[in-house]
């Protein structure tokens, strides 16, 4: 076998070591650049070089052979000048005593022994790179050499039984000249001291005109060897001679009728004969039949043969499940089992809509993408029991093997079917529901293939409906498998994949769905998992029994239950999340708690589980969520931000300290976005400073340091900007800010206020921390409509253009307590500057 390289050939024969280096010893074995070679590892060193390299498969190494092949601890003397760099590909186990390993290795350039520095762990030392002396494309010398030893090689092979057919196979079809000559050096039987003879040459085209020599010289030996076996030997072996009875029997039979061959090749006919396969499936089926009657019953090709025959009849060849597409009964499954969802649930329903009217229809290739624990994984699930299909599930997630979506040529030993052939497999249908799990963390452009490149095949509409696995050999249509990938991050998944996708995001639930969430689905399923409903069923049921033969009144039985309020500390201060998992870990701590004192005390202690009684239940709360903090201060403005978890308030605190250079100092975590904000802001105000009533000279003598408090947390973003504009406002008015308002909003240098994302969070925090009035940009009034007004209720929405419309609305005439008053130098005179907003006349240039 021979590495597939093309053109040129610099990047594997320029192979750059530096300092030490691991030399792989072998014995009547001598590798040359670009081939790849199976060495069986003995020896301890060996074996300890080879998982040293297994940890590192990009750990280039040295391959030398020795000089005599029955030294057992081969030292420098006793190795051979000229070698090879290599890197290891695989590893394969090899059964019988011994615990022995083939490695596969590949060759890469030549090199040239130095000297050995260690010899524990392994064999270790430098060795110096040699350069090949490549000929020129047009250089004739060698083109014909190498013309003439191809053909030498095919005389050769068919000369000899004991060559395999695939080097003609890999001597006609390796198209770069310099690999074929190296190829041909390692697989002809050349004696070690020839090869090394060859390798030593650094002139490739006296390479080849040295191994067209020898191979006249082992043809000739061949010859003679021929000639003397047919002198000698008149009678065939028992093998040939077992082959060809059992040939005659086969024909006997046939004549006879009967001739039905071996039990397994009746029930591959049998089943054959009820697959809908095409007809050029069936003939490539009828094919691979044929060769298993040529093969003996005993030999390991039988056992593969038969194995790729009973695949091919496994698969569901165009056999599909009907489809339910009774709409309202899809709709109704999707809302029991999840709850939100709508976008995703809406594309479920119009392609099935669309299914229905059309009859035919290709099936789409959806990504979910959101955070973990939203249910994107269980939808797919969800979705094959509403359209009736077969569910199958594929992770991706570490994936680094393109044979696992494409499978293994046959070629190789324990080759096998692609995960997407296994699992349509395993479906037993061609329209199976697909889901391709953490597609974002699939490995890319590993030694062994880039697996994200194979799925372009797969999730591609234009090309999957004549998938081809390497193992089957046969295109495969998978144009009706509804496939429906999961992520969590874009970001790392490659653009031409991406773009084969249809992208809905998935995002994360508030806290109203969370609720409804574990009341729906996760408080049962707890209840049900420690054991506390069954329990109590049982219980009822025996103490039922009981009174039925006692005349006694049965005992009611009583199930725990939380309250919402208990539901909402649970997500509030328990759990930080955009899911439910934490959220179901929780439910499942406190049951587990009441079970665990339930089994102690005999009975149930608690029956409604009230949020004061979280504390005992599930320890001290670890999360809190912020509240609204008043107006008593001037520069102290609420915003509304958006997290993966959620929305949340928080506070933009400006405050002013004398200085001389007037300079801005931004503190609390502060993203690059997020400073830009607060630049744009201080301009914006310091270029509308009369309208609020201010002397300019201020930030000439004052200092602006604006916070945003928990500066452990990072954050980032635009929609601050109007809330920054008014904390600075406020701070240099000493005016206070509406009573329970908060805004959010992006601003430009102009004053204009830009609409921002994560409306819908961004209300619900505001509503939890008591806010009553939100200024937005009035451009995201789209996004209030779209909001049910269940979540609207008890707020008051106030849509501005601009920065002035935000002050006019915000900025109340009322000072703060103790307002700080600004002494501002002027002629060497300290003037004191009144921030009424009333004293407007007093803010003049002196």
């Amino acid at each position: 076998m021979i590495a597939d390289y093309e053109g040129d050939i610099s990047n594997l024969f320029d192979t750059e070591v530096e300092g030490e280096v691991p030399f792989l010893i072998t014995r009547n074995l001598v590798m040359f650049p670009g081939v790849l070679t199976p060495v069986l590892i003995g020896r301890k060193q060996s074996l300890s070089l080879v998982n040293a390299v297994k940890e590192d498969p990009q750990k280039v190494f040295a391959v030398f052979s020795q000089k005599d092949p029955s030294v057992e601890d081969p030292c420098e003397a006793d190795m051979c000048e000229y070698g090879v760099f290599a890197r290891l590909v695989r590893t394969i186990e090899m059964p019988g005593p011994g615990n022995n390993v083939t490695a596969i290795v590949q060759g890469l350039g030549r090199c040239r022994l130095v000297d050995v520095t260690s010899t524990a762990p392994y064999i270790a030392g430098h060795a110096e790179k040699k350069a090949e002396k490549l000929p020129s494309a047009r250089n004739k010398e060698f083109n014909t050499a190498l013309e003439d030893l191809r053909t030498s090689v095919k005389e050769y092979v068919h000369m000899d039984e004991d060559m395999p057919d695939e080097t003609l196979f890999a001597v006609s079809n390796i198209h770069n000249k310099v690999l074929a000559v190296n190829y041909i050096c390692t697989t002809m039987p050349f004696s070690v001291d020839d090869k090394l003879q060859l390798l030593k040459t650094d002139s490739m085209t006296e390479r080849v005109l040295m191994a067209l020599k020898m191979l006249y010289r082992e043809t000739q030996l061949l010859r003679l060897r021929q000639d003397i076996r047919t002198k000698t030997r008149e009678d065939l072996d028992e093998q040939q001679r077992e082959y060809f009875l059992q040939q005659q029997i086969k024909n006997i039979k046939e004549e006879l009728g009967n001739g039905e061959g071996s039990p397994e090749r009746k029930e591959l006919l049998d089943k054959a004969a009820k697959k809908l396969w095409s007809a050029e499936t069936a003939k490539t089926f009828h094919k691979e039949l044929d060769k298993l009657d040529t093969l003996n019953p005993q030999s390991p090709e039988y056992s593969i043969q038969l194995t790729y025959l009973q695949t091919m009849v496994g698969l569901p060849w165009n056999e599909f499940t009907k489809d339910n597409l009774d709409l309202k009964r899809a709709r109704r499954v999707l809302d029991h089992d999840h709850y939100g969802m709508e976008k995703v649930k809406e594309r479920i329903l119009e392609y099935m809509a669309v299914l229905k009217l059309r009859g035919d229809l290709k099936s789409p290739i959806i990504c979910l993408y959101g955070p973990p624990g939203v249910g994107k994984t269980s939808l797919g699930k969800s979705i094959a029991s509403a359209m009736k299909r077969k569910y199958v599930r594929m992770s991706l997630g570490g994936l680094h093997d393109e044979s696992e979506i494409r499978g293994h040529r046959r070629t190789y030993i324990g080759a096998m079917p692609g995960r997407i052939i296994k699992n349509i497999q395993k479906a037993g249908s061609s329209n199976p529901v697909f889901i391709l799990d953490e597609i974002d963390k699939v490995t890319q452009n590993t030694v062994n293939g880039d697996p994200s490149s194979a799925l372009l095949e797969v999730l591609d509409p234009e090309q999957n409906n004549a998938f081809h696995d390497n193992y089957l050999d046969v295109d495969y249509d998978l144009s009706k498998v509804l496939f429906i990938a999961t992520a969590n991050d874009l970001n790392t998944i490659p653009r031409p994949l991406l773009d084969r996708m249809e992208i809905i995001e998935v995002s994360g639930y508030i806290t109203e769905e969370k609720i409804e969430i574990a009341k729906r689905h996760l408080i049962p399923r707890e209840l049900d998992s420690t054991g506390l409903a069954a329990r109590s069923a049982e219980k009822a049921e025996k103490a039922g029994e009981k009174a039925e033969q006692t005349g006694e009144k049965a005992e009611k039985t009583v199930v725990p239950q939380f309250t919402k309020p208990a539901i909402e500390k649970i997500i509030e201060q328990y759990t930080r999340e955009s899911g439910v998992r934490q959220l179901e870990k929780q439910i499942n701590k406190a049951l587990r708690k009441i079970a665990y004192r339930k089994a102690v005390d005999g009975s149930l202690t608690v029956s409604k589980i009230a949020p004061a009684q979280l504390e005992d239940l599930l320890g001290k709360p670890p999360f809190y969520r912020d509240i609204y903090q008043g107006n008593d201060y001037a520069g102290v403005v609420t915003g509304l931000a958006w997290t993966s978890v959620g929305g949340e308030i928080l506070f933009i605190e400006t405050s002013l300290s004398k200085g001389k250079s007037g300079k801005l100092t931004l503190t609390g975590n502060l993203g690059d976005v997020m400073k830009e904000s607060a630049v744009i802001a201080l301009e914006y105000v310091k270029a509308h400073i009369d309208t609020l009533g201010v002397d300019y000279r201020v930030f000439d003598n004052w200092n602006i340091h604006i916070h945003v408090p928990e500066g452990a947390t990072p954050k980032d973003g635009p929609s601050a900007g109007i809330t920054i504009a008014t904390s600075i406002a406020s701070a240099l008015t000493q005016r206070k800010v509406r009573k329970n308002t908060a805004m959010t909003g992006e601003i430009t240098l102009r004053g204009k206020v830009l609409p921002v994302g994560g409306i819908k969070e961004k209300i619900l925090a505001a509503k939890r921390a008591g806010i009553t009035d939100i200024v937005m940009c009035r451009d995201n009034k789209k996004d209030i409509d779209e909001i049910p007004d269940i979540y609207l209720k008890g707020v008051t929405f106030h849509y501005v253009e601009n920065v002035q419309d935000v002050w006019q609305f915000a900025l109340t005439s009322e000072t703060v307590d103790r307002p700080v008053k600004f002494d501002i130098e002027d002629d060497n005179k300290n003037n004191e500057v009144d921030n009424n907003p009333n004293h407007n006349d007093k803010h003049t240039n002196a």
